[in-house]
């Protein structure tokens, strides 16, 4: 699969969403209340067109219709798409939003465009082939095989930039947030609010640090930028309090996951899978 085309779909969609965005646009709620607007039907009709002519991969979008888990299940190749990730934020006109389009094999996220229409920045991804911001690659400083090692490397920094929205700063998260600065001992902690898929793609891209999500999302929402955490070489780990709690206090090396209920992991932190019955994310950190 060459990422080319994708990017060239995302960038169709951005400047469709473009358009809406500077001419104006109505607001509509689906059944969970959460708004929808033209530009959300746009994108996903120039997605899935583009899509459509490149491969024959089952398509599953947030705006598209429901597909029941049997026939999902089946599934070894599908594309995972949110349109519009960040409609909120769309209607505030605040620019951070995003076009995800990603590809998934077997529950891994293994191909990922993230695009921001907005400051025509384009994250891209593709398994075993590196990450890449506006085409430049995205520097892999150190291979980390520990969550340990990976919290180690920012322990006694200067600044611990955090990202996060603050439409979702809830006491989970501001709990999780105290104890991972304690056990950092930063000299200062930098809280930055983002919007939409671009919270996973600062971590990746190396802005910020540490990006906890202790707050519902789909999995339409992480795919596309999921993939490019990974070939940024960090990871988007499972949140357990339990475990993470752990983790602080022994080297706890992490096995891949392949369980599909994904229910916490008992003893390690595992990364996220995609294609669950219910579609939800549980809670994560991306570090």
């Amino acid at each position: 699969m060459k990422i080319f085309y994708l990017i060239n779909i995302a960038k169709q969609a951005g400047e469709e969403i473009l358009n809406i965005y500077k001419n104006g646009f109505e607001i509509e709620f689906k059944d969970d209340k959460s708004p929808l607007t033209l530009a959300d039907k746009k994108s996903h009709e120039i997605i899935v067109e583009g899509l459509e002519k490149i491969s024959k991969f089952p398509i599953l979008s947030e705006e598209g219709k429901e597909i029941p888990y049997d026939i999902r299940k089946n599934w070894e190749y599908y594309w995972c798409v949110d349109p519009l990730d960040g409609t909120k934020e769309f209607i505030k006109k605040n620019g951070e939003f995003t076009v995800n389009i990603a590809l998934i094999h077997n529950g891994e996220p293994v191909l990922g465009v993230v695009y921001a229409p907005v400051t025509d920045i384009m994250y891209y991804a593709q398994k075993g082939k590196g990450a890449y911001k506006n085409g430049e690659k995205i520097e892999i400083k150190k291979s980390l095989k520990s969550l340990k090692e990976r919290l180690n490397i920012l322990k006694n920094k200067e600044e611990l930039k955090i990202v996060a929205s603050k439409s979702h700063m809830n006491d989970e998260t501001k709990k999780f947030i105290n104890e991972l600065s304690q056990y950092l001992t930063p000299e200062t902690l930098n809280l930055v609010s983002k919007g939409s898929s671009l919270k996973l793609c600062m971590v990746a891209d190396g802005s910020a640090d540490i990006y906890p999500r202790i707050a519902p999302t789909m999995e339409w929402d992480t795919a596309a930028a999921d993939a490019i955490v990974r070939e940024a070489g960090k990871m988007t780990y499972i949140y357990d309090e339990g475990i993470w709690s752990k983790v602080l206090d022994n080297n706890t090396q992490y096995p891949k996951s392949n369980t599909q209920d994904q229910t916490p992991n008992t003893k390690y932190p595992t990364p996220l899978i995609y294609n669950k019955e219910n579609l939800l994310n549980p809670y994560f950190v991306v570090v």
